[in-house]
């Protein structure tokens, strides 16, 4: 068996990844409270104020993954992780709508720059047949940071408190330290990405053109929307549908958290084998049934195996998204590639939308017609995957028969 060789400045991002994630954790969920609570903003421009982060990391993740492919993905990631430690410590200060609005969406926009950039160094930095337990080592920190990170913001009293929101600062300006450090220490080569800088423009076309990238894309968020329901549409859902609903969420959270760091590497060891697109089409079958079969039981027990399911779907979806990306990527582009995957966060806004909406047009007693709709959006990602396969292993032989050709 091999043994995993890591990096060291890999090492300080997934380190970097599991404390700053924490941090965020107890700090960015309760953000919607401490507004409604402490600042007395109301419901409707608290919603405004929360969404705006992920619609400007929307707007943003494409040129987010074009700055480090055309400046380096070092000098982008400690701009970007210094601007975000004093975005965070700036919530301290904030005392007006606008002042929360655009902290937040600097919020999305800081995390849409540095992100790529850092999933691209890991690309970069990790061996072809590493480069899958290097994302999945990044993602179980992500989940560790998760898991923990409400818990202590609830010690912390994040709630009625900006002090998480300090503490979130003060550890992305510690990230960024560390990597300065392990910059200087470890040699990374940028020579080859600096002499073949691709403009904006041909970057853009290149995505556009991509037609597995778009399709896969696609594909992708149709996925996401259906995980989002998750924590959007089924905490109200549970909350109207029975009188401890809240609590019953609360423990599914738990039982989703526990699940994800359980299953994740024998799901990941086990479809290792496979191309990373049947994953996604796996999950996605398991995310649209699960959504199918909440409306069949009013039984916490139930909803429990149902959200079991759930996860490894969740899983299957997560822990590959990367790694098809990285197989998608263009040469010189992958920081691109990795910035234009920030367009999945669109399921994200289209998952509570629809689901909201379809709460409050059929109500708890409609939940067969809501679940199945939400069902019907989530799957049509399927044969958008299935074609995007059908291009990439059509990619694939070209280039062994133009390889073959070539050597005859």
């Amino acid at each position: 068996m091999k043994q995993l060789r890591i990096h060291p400045v890999g090492w300080n991002i997934i380190l970097g990844t599991l404390f700053s994630r924490m941090s965020v954790s107890m700090s960015i969920p309760f953000l919607s409270i401490y507004l409604t609570q402490v600042k007395g903003v109301s419901p409707a421009l608290t919603g405004i104020i929360v969404s705006v982060s992920s619609l400007a990391g929307i707007v943003m993740s494409f040129y987010g993954g074009y700055l480090s492919d055309l400046f380096g993905r070092k000098i982008v990631m400690i701009t970007s992780v210094f601007c975000w430690a004093f975005v965070f410590t700036s919530f301290i200060f904030a005392n007006s709508i606008i002042a929360f609005f655009v902290i937040n969406a600097l919020n999305g926009l800081c995390q849409s720059i540095f992100e790529p950039a850092s999933r691209a160094l890991l690309s970069d930095i990790s061996k072809e047949e590493n480069r899958l337990k290097m994302f999945n080592l990044r993602y179980t920190a992500i989940n560790i940071g998760v898991v923990f990170g409400p818990l202590i913001g609830l010690r912390l009293g994040a709630a009625k408190t900006a002090l998480p929101f300090l503490i979130a600062g003060l550890t992305y300006f510690l990230y960024g330290l560390s990597l300065i450090f392990s910059f200087r220490k470890f040699n990374i080569d940028e020579n080859n990405r600096k002499e073949d800088k691709t403009t904006i423009a041909t970057a853009f076309h290149v995505t556009r053109k991509d037609k597995v990238f778009l399709i896969t894309l696609f594909g992708v968020i149709l996925s996401i929307s259906g995980y989002a329901h998750f924590s959007t549409t089924l905490p109200q859902y549970f909350a109207a549908k029975m009188e401890d609903g809240v609590t019953v969420f609360s423990w599914l959270l738990v039982l989703n958290a526990i699940v994800v760091l359980i299953v994740q590497y024998p799901i990941v060891n086990a479809m290792k084998k496979f191309p990373p697109i049947h994953s996604i089409i796996l999950g996605n079958m398991l995310i649209s049934f699960s959504l199918l079969f909440f409306s069949f039981s009013a039984n916490p027990v139930i909803w429990g195996i149902i959200v079991i399911f759930f996860t490894i779907g969740e899983v299957l979806i997560f822990s590959m998204v990367d790694m098809l990306v990285d197989e998608i990527a263009k040469p010189g582009l992958k920081g691109t590639y990795f910035g234009a995957t920030g367009f999945n966060r669109l399921g994200n806004v289209i998952g509570p939308w629809l689901g909201g909406m379809l709460l409050s047009y059929f109500g708890v007693n409609g939940s067969i017609y809501i679940f199945f709709i939400l069902f019907v959006t989530t799957a049509s990602g399927i044969p958008a995957l299935f074609l995007a396969k059908k291009l990439l292993d059509k990619s694939k032989r070209s280039k062994v028969d133009a390889t073959k050709s070539h050597g005859m």
